[in-house]
């Protein structure tokens, strides 16, 4: 690919950082790192909170995750399986709700498809996976390339892809899974829809003020669309397989990269 290589973060300029109302943010190897939460990235998150940005994580995770970060984690939602939903924890009566971009009929019908193949995907590629957050699922089926599993090369990942393709599947690769789901649905669609719903923000209009964090192939529509998109420096790892990057990169990898930046916008602001 020939995509432009993003900009150190340093170099974002303070007015555009402090101007900053929404942090968008991926979650493996974004936030976390080597698959933990560190307390520094906790931290982050809830310092941006506190200081008054609405910050909502847009992951591949399950349902059975998203529920527990909408519940738990200093966030004004989160978006999960690529999109498929998002959940928020509506505090006035004290319960959490999902909007389903399907109905439950509609994610039973599908059920039956995606175990053909994740069969078939089992089969033809040695070495690959069911992701063990499998049983939290709704709408997708993720094949783990590397996070429980020795890490296959880029050509079994590929025929992973393809598999998933062919089968009529939206396939998309983290740094960790290819998710595939029946249906177009993608990051951006349903940041798009949330931040309309829930809080009457015109995306299109706004995108020069919000900022969204990733790392991976999956994050492309969000690094395409969003000026201002950051890249942790493990984003590089895969450049590769991406056609659009994101405009800045943090010095550190993955969850260090996302405290560089939650410190970048946080200065911005106290010095506005």
């Amino acid at each position: 690919m020939n995509a432009i290589l993003p900009r150190p973060l340093a170099e974002l300029p303070a007015h555009v950082a402090a101007g900053m109302h929404t942090v968008l943010t991926d979650i493996d190897d974004t936030l976390s790192t080597a698959g933990r939460l560190t307390a520094e990235a906790y931290a982050a998150l809830d310092a941006l909170h506190r200081a008054g940005l609405r910050v909502i994580p847009v992951t591949g995770r399950p349902a059975g995750w998203c529920d527990h970060f909408a519940r738990m984690w200093p966030v004004h939602g989160v978006i999960g399986e690529n999109g498929a939903f998002y959940m928020w924890h509506d505090e006035a009566a004290g319960r959490l709700r999902t909007r389903h971009l399907l109905d439950a009929a509609q994610r039973q019908a599908m059920t039956e498809r995606l175990a053909a193949v994740r069969e078939r995907v089992l089969r033809e590629v040695p070495g690959c996976a069911v992701a063990s957050d499998q049983f939290c699922r709704l709408y997708d089926l993720a094949i783990d390339f590397c996070e429980d599993v020795p890490a296959l090369p880029a050509a079994s990942v590929d025929r992973i892809v393809a598999l998933m393709q062919e089968a009529g599947m939206t396939a998309k690769v983290s740094s960790i899974h290819v998710n595939g789901w029946f249906g177009s649905w993608d990051k951006l669609g349903t940041a798009r829809l949330m931040l309309a719903e829930r809080h009457g923000i015109d995306l299109d209009a706004e995108r020069e003020r919000i900022v969204f964090a990733g790392d991976s192939p999956n994050d492309e529509p969000m690094f395409a669309f969003f000026p201002h998109a950051v890249g942790v420096a493990n984003v590089l790892d895969l450049r590769e397989r991406m056609r659009s990057l994101p405009a800045w990169i943090t010095p550190s990898r993955a969850g260090a990269g996302f405290v560089e930046l939650a410190r970048a916008l946080l200065t911005a602001r106290a010095r506005a």
